[in-house]
């Protein structure tokens, strides 16, 4: 039947017989005649780019009907991922802390699309979607969150620490700022192995004025690292509006003698824009900072409610006139790319994907207790138990603790 279909498809679209060997969509998406052209278009993008001692990129960006569908897609996962993710928490599915990232999609996927995979990302705690940017898979997303083996740090790091070495993801980090000086070190590898890959370098308004920043971002511009600093300014750091917390919110121009751009974070292809030019950038002279303005619909962490600090009318009306995933939506209809229709279908299956993940990480089971000794150091740790002592091996070394008064 599949190739029934597809037959019936070569007929009725010769041209595409003419275009270069594009890689196929799922057959679901050709056999409802969604457009899958690679031929380029140009799209102004929706604001300036503010910059600071750099001239900026052009505001024209060339996408595709294949990528701009591929944005949609992305966009949606992550959107349906994260919404699941709320019901599992609220059922304790998921325990502990949960940082969502539901609005500020754009900047995950249109940083993806200008880079490779050899390039190096790391992030704060709210790390899910960089995670399935960078290919990582939805089960292993949900089992990580669930605390399961299945998950991409074996049910160990849970929602803050999400991890794929294979893809150059190096996290998912808890302590606010953290990631800054260690993305850093990543740049000096690149550069000291003269890879010719860049970092980026993601933290959020609430991390903005950590010394460790700009102690890390000194020391990238004396040597010159490839490392793009991402400040994913969602304007609230935990419940705290920036112009409470900043003297100059003006993030991109915190870098005084490093280069900086504002950038529209609610619009992918603008976020691509830059991305691909700061890349450029940074591997002939050194740090840029971008400020990614951005928006979070969910508030800090699951903890908290989100509209003690901001009116329910300013979320409405940030979804109503900058959501991410309509404007694509947008171009894509402007374009007769699909139908209104084709892409609800999409989100149906898109949520069918998501239960079908959830079904699956629930399956997989916690972590054995012996993994508690095991990822602490280089070379693991083994556990014996002897009363009255517990002997601990680290490596080589042996480390007794003493238990014989506790077990008198």
């Amino acid at each position: 039947m599949a190739a029934a279909i597809l037959r019936r498809l070569t007929v009725l679209t010769p041209a595409a017989s003419r275009r270069v060997a594009p890689l196929p969509l799922p057959l679901p998406l050709l056999a409802r005649g969604i457009s899958d052209s690679t031929d380029a278009i140009t799209v102004e993008t929706s604001a300036p780019f503010k910059s600071h001692i750099v001239d900026p990129p052009s505001r024209s960006a060339t996408t595709s009907a294949r990528e701009l569908l591929s944005f949609f897609r992305d966009m949606s996962l992550m959107r349906r991922a994260e919404i699941a993710a709320d019901s599992l928490y609220k059922a304790k599915l998921i325990r502990g802390f949960c940082h969502l990232y539901d609005g500020q999609e754009a900047v995950a996927v249109g940083m993806e699309a200008a880079v490779t995979r050899a390039d190096a990302i790391i992030t704060a705690y709210r790390d899910h979607c960089a995670y399935l940017a960078r290919g990582g898979d939805l089960v292993a997303a949900f089992a990580e969150l669930m605390g399961r083996r299945d998950g991409c740090s074996r049910g160990k790091g849970g929602s803050m620490h999400f991890y794929k070495r294979d893809a150059n993801f190096f996290g998912g980090h808890g302590i606010v700022g953290a990631q800054v000086p260690l993305g850093c070190g990543i740049a000096f590898a690149q550069r000291y192995r003269k890879e010719g890959t860049v970092t980026f370098d993601l933290y959020g308004d609430g991390a903005a004025n950590q010394g460790q920043l700009f102690e890390a971002l000194n020391m990238a511009a004396l040597w010159k690292l490839p490392v793009i600093l991402v400040c994913e300014n969602n304007h609230y750091g935990m419940g705290t509006a920036e112009w409470r917390a900043s003297k100059s919110p003006a993030y991109y121009k915190r870098g005084d003698y490093v280069p900086g751009l504002k950038v529209d974070g609610m619009d992918v292809l603008a976020v691509k824009q830059a991305c691909k030019f700061a890349k450029d950038h940074v591997l002939e002279n050194g740090p840029i900072i971008l400020e990614m303005d951005t928006y979070r619909y969910h508030g800090h962490s699951m903890s908290d409610p989100g509209s003690t600090y901001r009116t329910r009318g300013e979320i409405a009306g940030i979804r109503q006139e900058r959501d991410p995933i309509e404007r694509v939506r947008k171009l894509i209809l402007a374009h007769d790319f699909a139908t209104a229709q084709e892409l609800k279908d999409m989100e149906k299956e898109i949520r069918k994907q998501v239960d079908a993940a959830i079904a699956k990480a629930k399956e997989s089971p916690m972590p054995d207790p012996s993994e508690l000794f095991t990822n602490v150091y280089v070379n693991d740790c083994g556990l014996e138990v002897s009363r009255p002592h517990l002997v601990l091996r680290i490596g080589p070394r042996i480390a007794e603790l003493e238990w014989a008064k506790m077990n008198k």
